[in-house]
Order: structure tokens, then C-alpha cells, then sequence
């Protein structure tokens, strides 16, 4: 969206109900009343209902169901992530376009979808991605070394988990990458890099989360343990307003890793993980652990405790039993 289309829909919005006429628009804008009629229809067309009456002025009745770049960045007060978004209504998968713009892109740049036809879970599985979600990358450039990656995985469940809260919804962390309400999951991360031998040149975290997701829209084999928030609140959250909360709070974690380290951050994980003090099984491409998870290190490993002694565990599909 231009910049020009944004300040009539934020000159709209901050009128209420008041009508606001072309010409105050256009003085407003430093264009013409033709130019602010033109932008006026533009701005039909991409869903926003404006009343607009003759001798009167317009009137901003409501705004689409869209996560326009515009409409998050109106009153984000972050400095550095969603300096720049960008926005599409049907993607492949977002982590491949942030993939693809990270050697050249700002530090903090956002892509976000509408949907994903072949959105990616842990492992190379599939992610369904259908309307009503957040589908969002994050591109990040950290001073960090290869190994410490998978913490970005951590701080964004961290992040996401504050943020369900923050709508009212008792959210926790399952290793290595899953948010769960109750016992099933509405949020899964997929963290990718580019990097060299002994420095990162930059981490894309991806988030799917649930947002307004119907459950009929979801595959079958998932539908029992998976859920939305919105089925749990019984209502439509805003979308808008959780993409907001969303990336102040990955922006405070994230500033809060690079000036205290990372240890604040692993203990508001512990704190809020569902996994540390469980029985698990945890299946790793080589063998199946069981036992019982009873930490994390400063890596993300997890920490098994097994009949033969404690395991450490770098990757692998974490079931709770």
C-alpha cells in the first residue's frame, strides 16, 4: 500500500464517525481531490468500506480482514523488526521469499501470508497453512556462531507464548519447536539459516500459528491434536492487533539476548515449557530416547534422564507421555 492510501486510512480512522471532505484530504496529503477520489477507489477494491456522501465527505466504515503491511506498522513502535514487511495474499512457503531476500535485506524485515500452499514443519514435513492464520518469517542477523541457531527457535516460542497470553489464553512450549493450549498445538517454528564455518549471515524464523483458523480447514490426521485460538476463545481474535503484540514482544527478546544473554530467556522457556518434568519419548534419526525431560541447555538440547543416565538430545520429535 502507498504511503499516500495509508495516511487517507489513517486520517479516516482518526475521524471516527466525523466525515472528512476531498479537499481537507487532499490539503492534508498535498494532492488534489481527483487524486484523493482515485485513492479513495483503490482502497475499495482492496476491501475497505468508506461511505463517501457528496458535500459531506467520507467516512471509514470498516477495514478488511487483511494483513496489510500498513495497517501493522500503524502504531508498531519497534526498531528493528517490521521495519520492512512484505505482504502477499498466497505463497509457497514464506521462509523460502525471507530465505531469498535475506543476503540483501534489513535486519528485522517481515514476510507475511494470507496462506502458504507448501508451508514446512520440523523435518521437511507439511504445514497447513489455510486463511485465517499467521503465516510469518523474520529475518534476523545475530553476531552468533552456527551452533547457537536453534536458540532463535526457542526465543521465538518464547515470544509467541507471551503473546497468546497476552489475548488471554494459557499457552506453553513443547521441545524443540511446538506452542501448545491444553495438550494441542497452535503454533509450530521452523528456524533456517545461511551461514559460514564459525558465523551466522543470517536466521529466518518462520511461525504458523492458529489464529482464526477453522479446524474443518486443517487435514484430518492433524485435526485431533491441533487447535485455534479462536476455537478456544470462541471468538475471532484481531489479527492485526496479534501480529503487533507478536513482534514487540520477538523484538524484546530478541534485544534482551543480545545485551543480558541468553540465560533470562532459557528460563522464561523452562518457565513456560510443558515438557521439562514430563515422560517422553523422543525419536532422533538414529535410536528412540525414553525417559524423563528434565531440562535444557544453553544450546536447546534437551535433557533426558534414562534408565542408563542422562541423555542429551539435539534434535528429534518429542512426544509427552
Amino acid at each position: 500500500m502507498t504511503d499516500k492510501k495509508m495516511d487517507i486510512i489513517r486520517a479516516l480512522k482518526n475521524a471516527g464517525t466525523d466525515p472528512i471532505s476531498g479537499e481537507e484530504l487532499g490539503q492534508r496529503l498535498g494532492i488534489s481531490r481527483t487524486m484523493v477520489w482515485k485513492y479513495i477507489k483503490a482502497l475499495g477494491k482492496e476491501g475497505y468500506v468508506i461511505k463517501s456522501s457528496p458535500g459531506s465527505g467520507h467516512v471509514l466504515v470498516s477495514a478488511p480482514d487483511k494483513l496489510y503491511p500498513s495497517e501493522i506498522m500503524d502504531g508498531l513502535d519497534t526498531s528493528i523488526i517490521g521495519g520492512d514487511i512484505r505482504y502477499f495474499d498466497e505463497v509457497d512457503s514464506t521462509n523460502d521469499i525471507a530465505k531469498k531476500m535475506g543476503p540483501l535485506s534489513d535486519e528485522g524485515s517481515v514476510v507475511i501470508a494470507e496462506m502458504q500452499d507448501s508451508g514446512r514443519g520440523r523435518k521437511g514435513g507439511h504445514w497447513v497453512s489455510p486463511r485465517g492464520g499467521v503465516w510469518m518469517s523474520v529475518i534476523l542477523k545475530p553476531n552468533v556462531v552456527p551452533a547457537y541457531a536453534p536458540r532463535f527457535t526457542l526465543m521465538a516460542g518464547v515470544a509467541v507464548a507471551r503473546t497468546i497470553r497476552e489475548f488471554g489464553i494459557e499457552a506453553s512450549l513443547k521441545w524443540p519447536n511446538d506452542v501448545l493450549v491444553g495438550d494441542k498445538k497452535v503454533c509450530g517454528i521452523l528456524t533456517e539459516m545461511d551461514a559460514e564455518t564459525d558465523q551466522i549471515n543470517f536466521v529466518v524464523i518462520g511461525m504458523g500459528i492458529n489464529v482464526n483458523v477453522s479446524i474443518e480447514d486443517l487435514s484430518e490426521d492433524i485435526r485431533s491434536s491441533s487447535t485455534s485460538l479462536s476455537e478456544i476463545k470462541g471468538e475471532e481474535l484481531d489479527r492485526i492487533a496479534f501480529v503487533q503484540v507478536l513482534l514487540r514482544a520477538l523484538e524484546d527478546e530478541y534485544i534482551q539476548s543480545k545485551t543480558l544473554g541468553f540465560d533470562s530467556i532459557l528460563e522464561e522457556w523452562r518457565s513456560l515449557s510443558s515438557t521439562i518434568g514430563r515422560d517422553v519419548d523422543v525419536v532422533t534419526p538414529q535410536r528412540m530416547i525414553s525417559g524423563k525431560a528434565v531440562g535444557i541447555t544453553e544450546t536447546g538440547t534437551l535433557l533426558v534422564e534414562t534408565a542408563e543416565g542422562l541423555e542429551e538430545i539435539v534434535a528429534g520429535s518429542c512426544i509427552h507421555r
